[in-house]
C-alpha cells in the first residue's frame, strides 16, 4: 500500500504531539489513562477544529488509527521515560515538530476542499497551534499561542513558504516537507535566540 506523504505528515505529527502532550501531563501526576487523554487531545484538538470549520466529519471519527498512534505514543513514552523525561527540552522538540507537520497537513486538506490561499495558511495554523492550546487549558497552563514565544506566525510562514513553492513548481512532496521545516526552524531560532513580537505594553496613568 503506498502511503503520501500528506498521510505520514500527519501520523508522525499525531505522534509528535500526543508526546508531548504524555510528557506535559507527567508533571501534573496524571494517572495512565488521563496522560493519554491529554495526548491524544492535543494530537486532534486542531484537526477536529478545521474540519468543523469545513463543515466535514472531524477525521478522527472514521480513523482509529489516531487513537492507535495515541497508545502508541504512550507506550513510548512510558518504555523510554527516564530518557524522555530527563531531557528538557522534550516537551519543546515533539510540540515544535508536531507544529511543523499538522501545519502542512491542515494546508493540503483545506486546499483539498476548494478554499483560496489565505484561508488554506489560517487552517494550517489552527489545525498546528489549537491542540497545543487544548492542552495547555486542559493543565492549567498559560497557552504558548498567548505566550510571546513565536507560535502560530511560524505556522503563518510555513503557509506562505508552501504556496511559495507551490508558485515554483516545486513537486508536492518536496512543497510539503519545505514548509514544514521551515515552521519547525522558525520556532526553533526563536526560542534560540529570544525572538518575539513587540509585547503590549499597558498605557501608564500619568501622576
Amino acid at each position: 500500500m503506498e502511503i503520501s506523504i500528506t498521510t505520514l505528515l500527519d501520523f508522525t505529527g499525531t505522534f509528535a504531539f500526543a508526546v508531548s502532550g504524555i510528557r506535559m501531563a507527567s508533571g501534573k501526576q496524571m494517572d495512565w489513562f488521563g496522560a493519554y487523554i491529554v495526548g491524544l487531545v492535543t494530537a486532534i484538538g486542531g484537526g477536529t477544529l478545521r474540519d468543523l470549520l469545513l463543515g466535514v466529519t472531524p477525521f478522527w471519527i472514521s480513523d482509529g488509527k489516531y487513537f492507535l498512534t495515541t497508545g502508541i505514543a504512550l507506550l513510548t513514552t512510558l518504555i523510554f521515560k527516564e530518557k524522555l523525561f530527563r531531557l528538557g527540552s522534550t516537551l519543546f522538540l515533539f510540540d515544535t515538530l508536531g507544529l511543523g507537520l499538522f501545519t502542512v497537513v491542515g494546508i493540503t486538506k483545506s486546499m483539498a476542499s476548494g478554499l483560496p490561499m489565505w484561508a488554506c495558511i489560517v487552517m494550517g495554523a489552527v489545525t498546528g497551534s489549537v491542540g497545543g492550546v487544548v492542552r495547555d487549558i486542559l493543565l492549567n497552563e498559560v497557552p504558548l499561542l498567548l505566550r510571546r514565544d513565536i507560535y502560530a506566525l511560524a505556522c503563518v510562514a510555513g503557509g506562505i513558504m508552501y504556496f511559495t513553492c507551490s508558485l515554483l513548481k516545486f513537486p508536492t512532496g518536496i512543497t510539503e516537507v519545505i514548509a514544514a521545516v521551515t515552521v519547525i526552524v522558525i520556532r526553533i531560532m526563536a526560542v534560540r535566540y529570544k525572538l518575539h513580537l513587540p509585547v503590549l505594553e499597558p498605557i501608564k496613568k500619568k501622576v
